[in-house]
């Protein structure tokens, strides 16, 4: 405990992230504030319950709640985190967008422009679909036709403002302003999905303090698990040649690749997620399919449900690390700078052995990225409530592990630049890879 608060007056001694960390807390008590503002037109005391379930109760959780409270943010920053995957995989199979990830900052910042470009179109089209479909005709209180007009700019104008909010706390904030902002959304749903688990333990059959307890120290369980999968790493050797260049000596050091085992992040769950989604959709077009087989995958607690889920999970992760991860350029640029893996020879055979290793690492990380993301429909089996279940594994868990750990390492880079101590005793706070990756230093989760 000591410890603790002399790092926390360490912190507080550094005038720059001091600076830092309140600019952040700042923007994002704004964030909150400007989420509970309902669009111009609608009468929040009409909306009822418009609680949000399948892939509209996933963006509900990333807009913290004002998806469904028909707010100005509804929409959230998922926008823009998908133009950032389509700008993403446009670098894959474009040679002018490659190119431009070439390029340096220049190439950085016309990627940022093309983002920002698309995000505003695909939130057009977003918004409209949104007031169209999710906002109860009977909560507008206005014209329909002036109605749907100014709630589309204004839905377009909020997901703007997330996203400038995002980019200031990346700039003049700590940690990543977009993952902050999801992250943030999804804490807010615990302290309701937590009360409502206590209540339903504690009152009348439901387990008493006991079962309560031994779903905490599950929880805690889960979320090491998870550090554990986000952190790993697995550590080739990269021997560099020397070289002198007047009377000073370069090269001839041991540097590793550390090699994620879970490179693709929360990626193929979402990938895999959306696919899950579409048997739902087609049995609530059409009626007639809710006595096939269909309706078994409404259910995300059911069997069928959970292994198809998997299934998809650990494909979408090789299909992911193998778009993502290029061991050929790895490759290339170890051998443009000298370097070259101990007993491997440069070239053809340093990409084959750097692709045969992330093969190795990335099945057993497929593996426990599945079993995470089917944690919360085995909590529900054991009479967790589904709002509190949605944090024992998942996109949540994920992208709250992933963000506080980014967080936290940027905050030990400061501690240990002013030559304070880091933030544990032992080892270091690690980052992870982004969710989605986005283009430069908007990268997100």
């Amino acid at each position: 405990m000591k410890k603790l608060f002399t790092t926390l007056s360490n912190i507080w001694k550094i005038q720059e992230l001091k600076e830092r960390i309140v600019f952040t807390l700042v923007i994002l008590l704004v964030y909150r504030f400007v989420s509970h503002v309902v669009l111009p037109g609608v009468d929040a005391t009409l909306l009822g319950d418009n609680t949000k379930s399948g892939i509209l109760g996933l963006l509900d959780m990333f807009a913290g709640g004002s998806f469904s409270r028909v707010s100005i943010l509804a929409l959230g920053v998922m926008p823009y985190i998908s133009a950032s995957i389509v700008v993403q995989l446009l670098g894959i199979a474009v040679p002018s967008f490659q190119k431009m990830q070439k390029e340096g900052e220049s190439g950085r910042k016309k990627l940022n422009q093309i983002t920002r470009y698309l995000t505003v179109a695909i939130t057009a089209v977003q918004a409209i679909g949104y007031v169209k479909t999710q906002v109860p005709a009977e909560a507008i209180i206005i014209d329909h036709t002036l109605f749907f007009v100014v709630a589309t700019f204004v839905l377009a104008a909020g997901t703007l403002f997330v996203m400038w909010l995002g980019e200031k706390i990346t700039d003049k904030g700590i940690g990543n302003g977009i993952s902050l902002i999801i992250m943030v959304g999804i804490i807010a749903r615990l302290p309701v999905a937590l009360s409502q688990e206590v209540s339903s333990r504690v009152v009348g059959d439901g387990g008493g303090l006991i079962a309560l307890i031994i779903e905490i120290v599950a929880l805690f369980a889960v979320v090491m698990f998870t550090i554990m999968i986000v952190q790993g790493v697995r550590k080739v050797p990269v021997q560099y040649a020397k070289r002198i260049v007047g009377n000073r000596q370069f090269g001839g050091v041991r540097q590793y690749i550390p090699l994620k085992v879970n490179a693709a992040g929360v990626m193929p769950i979402i990938f895999a997620q959306a696919l899950m989604f579409i048997p739902a959709t087609l049995t609530g077009f059409f009626p007639s399919l809710q006595n096939t087989w269909l309706i078994q995958f409404s259910d995300y607690t059911s069997l069928a449900y959970s292994l198809t889920f998997a299934f998809l999970i650990i494909a979408f992760t090789f299909f992911y690390t193998a778009i993502t991860v290029n061991p050929t350029q790895m490759s290339d640029d170890m051998k443009k700078n000298g370097g070259f893996i101990p007993g491997i020879k440069p070239g053809l055979s340093t990409s084959s052995f750097i692709d045969d290793v992330i093969s190795k690492i990335t099945f057993p990380g497929a593996i426990f990225l599945a079993i995470i993301a089917i944690l919360p429909s085995v909590a529900v089996k054991f009479g967790i409530k589904s709002e509190f279940a949605h944090f024992y594994g998942g996109t949540s868990l994920l992208i709250l592990v992933g963000v506080v750990l980014d967080t936290l390492q940027q905050i030990e880079s400061y501690l240990l630049m002013r030559h304070y101590d880091g933030l544990m005793k032992t080892g270091r706070v690690t980052g992870r890879t982004g969710i989605p990756a986005a283009t430069g230093s908007n990268a997100v989760i």
